[in-house]
């Protein structure tokens, strides 16, 4: 039997918005989407599910997070980002176990659906988001992290990363087939400071031949930039101090990873604040894919990325949240509006970034960089039944005009009422169906109290 949702706005994304709409969902696909009238009469056996003044608009699309880090909320307020790292990782090997991990990933995952995000690119050293995300019944791309900065680890280390996707790969098959169209897993050398050239060649050529996804952390901040350009920076010195010995290229990030064969794979790029011309024009021939998150960037103090150049040539864009270390929440609207007002006042310009392309960015844009559009980030007749609904009825977006400026400068993750992926309710009157949030929350609390400083 199909289900309709109907609302005082549906915004496919794709196609103009529909004002009294309604969509049909039957099993996991949308089956119809159009007037509330024209909907009904061809399903008149259908339960309806009436929103009242909400929009309706296609699953919100993370391209960036770490949900294992969820538990390290405001912990890490280091502004010196070499320290930063460095820190994280002390405290994740030094004081969290895999169960922390594990409720830790689980927490992000309800936080995720309680913001309408559907869909995540979760980047991560640890089991805990895949295990999180086959529960969740959210849509993802794991990204495994593989690291090693000498030269001597990269066969280790890359013998490692092949062992661990195929235990992954091993589990979504347990887990069955559900679970397997949802979720998909890629690799991720991490960034040049932590992984060796050596390295990089030997993942590229193992994601090349399984036909892999990779992501890697790239052009993110200025020590990272002179690292590769002369050896100077924090990241310089803090290799030296661990006795690895760094011959730097004397390029950019960007021609460092071309030189090393390492964008064949079309890789997803996160962050690329310090990018030049040169390295805009490689990006887009290699069809190099970017996941822009604005919010953690201006936190860290790296500076603003060149979205607007990154869109004129062509490079694919998703939005991204970063882990809510560096960022401090999951809302993917309140990206998507900082990331508008951040644009608009570098470049002077209130015609950048229009309601419409940052909804697209939220969604289709986001699938397209994921390589995830046939599925995924827009409402059509035969995609995949991702959905949320968000209220228009609260004093702060009432009244509204325009139903998608008022979804992206007036609401946040805090509206939304509704969250569906593959056509299952994950989200709905104020619970999460598919975790005891309760109970997850009190196993994160007894995880702070290990971060706690001492």
């Amino acid at each position: 039997m199909a289900t309709i949702f109907t609302a005082r706005w549906v915004l496919p994304v794709t196609s103009p918005p529909i004002k009294d709409g309604a969509i049909a969902v039957s099993g996991d696909r949308i089956s119809a989407i159009g007037a509330l009238s024209e909907v009904r009469s061809r399903f008149r056996d259908a339960v309806v599910k009436d929103l009242g003044e909400a929009a309706l608009l296609p699953g919100l699309i993370n391209v960036h997070s770490h949900l294992e880090l969820t538990a390290l909320r405001g912990r890490l307020e280091e502004p010196r980002f070499q320290t930063w790292v460095a820190q994280l990782i002390r405290l994740k090997g030094e004081r969290l176990t895999r169960d922390d991990l594990l409720a830790s990933a689980r927490l992000g995952c309800i936080e995720a659906i309680r913001a309408g995000i559907t869909t995540l690119a979760d980047t991560s050293d640890a089991s805990a988001p895949l295990e999180a995300l086959i529960e969740s019944g959210q849509r993802g791309v794991i990204f495994q992290e593989c690291f090693g900065p000498r030269a001597e680890q990269a066969a280790g280390s890359l013998a490692d990363l092949r062992k661990k996707i195929e235990t992954y790969a091993q589990r979504l098959e347990v887990a069955g087939t559900r679970a397997q169209a949802r979720l998909r897993l890629g690799i991720s050398p991490h960034a040049p400071y932590s992984v060796s050239a050596q390295l990089y060649e030997g993942i590229t050529e193992f994601a090349l031949a399984r036909h892999l996804d990779v992501c890697i952390h790239a052009a993110e901040s200025q020590d990272e930039a002179s690292l590769l350009r002369d050896g100077t920076g924090a990241f310089a010195a803090a290799l030296r101090q661990r006795g690895i010995t760094w011959e730097p290229p004397g390029c950019s990030t960007v021609k460092y990873l071309h030189r090393l064969g390492a964008l064949a794979t079309a890789p997803l790029l996160i962050h690329c604040v310090t990018v030049d011309e040169e390295d805009l024009e490689l990006m887009a021939a290699q069809g190099v894919r970017v996941a822009h998150c604005p919010k953690s960037n201006a936190k860290l103090g790296h500076g603003i990325a060149p979205l607007t150049e990154w869109r004129r040539a062509g490079v694919r864009v998703g939005l991204g949240t970063d882990s809510v270390a560096s960022n401090n929440t999951l809302d993917l609207v309140e990206e998507a509006r900082f990331c508008a007002l951040l644009h608009r006042a570098r470049q002077r310009d209130a015609t950048l970034l229009t309601s419409h392309e940052l909804l697209r960015l939220m969604t289709i844009e986001g699938a397209r960089a994921l390589g995830l559009e046939a599925e995924t980030g827009s409402l059509e007749v035969r995609k995949q039944a991702d959905l949320i609904a968000i209220d228009l009825a609260q004093s702060h977006n009432t009244p509204h005009y325009d139903p998608e400026a008022a979804v992206v400068f007036s609401c946040s993750a805090r509206d939304v009422i509704l969250t569906v992926a593959a056509g299952s309710v994950l989200y709905e009157g104020g619970r999460v169906t598919a975790f005891d949030e309760r109970a997850v929350r009190e196993q994160v609390r007894a995880t702070q109290a290990k971060l706690a400083p001492t």
